[in-house]
């Protein structure tokens, strides 16, 4: 198996790691902050049944959550199994708002009350403080941690093989299995470490934008 075949089935396999990436990405960013919206609601019941929510799922691997994801439905309900992709995409998703939702709660909290208390005076609604005055500076609060689950995500894509979705590694594995080749195990390494460099740097260049909110 030549090396321009290799890295075609390669990066048909890294077209799904970018796949699971992408759209955990696009839906982790925003469910997070609605679970964060729960986890610091007011309203005792919502709070902790979100907090125990993002317990279990923070305090549980994502391999067992994928795993029972794509399982579980049939075994406890009878139910047809999902597709294996989908399952994997739910589970990512999930998994990766409650950890965004955390992120984000305690960018919030970082806030010094004066702030609201500022916009209180001037008239603002709870809605107008949130978008006008606390959100920019959240952000830039954020974008460090956030920046390193991001990264963590990009690994992390390579547990959807656990129930044979054939991303990456999964792809690198079965030409180990039917060529006996070992190479292809450490060529995806160059995959990983490239997408992962060029996040890092539209990171850090985020980073720097947003250096002018001081607070």
């Amino acid at each position: 198996m030549s090396f321009l075949e290799v890295t075609a089935q390669l990066a048909n396999g890294f077209l799904t790691t970018l796949l699971i990436f992408g759209v955990t990405l696009v839906c982790a960013l925003p469910l997070g902050l609605l679970i964060n919206f729960g986890s610091m609601s007011k309203i005792p019941p919502i709070k902790w049944i979100m907090r125990t929510f993002i317990w279990i799922i923070r305090g549980t691997p994502l391999m067992l959550q994928i795993i029972i994801v794509f399982y579980g439905p049939g075994l406890l309900f009878g139910w047809s199994a999902l597709p294996r992709l989908m399952a994997v995409l739910i589970a990512f998703v999930i998994n990766y708002a409650c950890y965004f939702s955390e992120i984000y709660r305690g960018g919030i909290e970082s806030i010094p009350k004066g702030q609201y208390e500022a916009g209180q005076v001037l008239g603002m609604t709870k809605s107008q403080i949130f978008f006008k005055i606390v959100l920019f500076q959240v952000i830039k609060r954020i974008v460090p941690p956030m920046g390193n689950e991001i990264i963590t995500l990009v690994k992390d894509t390579s547990l959807a093989r656990v129930i044979m979705v054939v991303e990456l590694v999964q792809a690198a594995q079965q030409i180990v299995a039917q060529k006996a080749l070992l190479w292809p195990m450490f060529y995806i390494g160059a995959f990983y470490l490239l997408f992962s460099g060029l996040l890092t740097v539209v990171l850090n260049r985020v980073e720097k934008k947003l250096n002018y909110y001081s607070g």
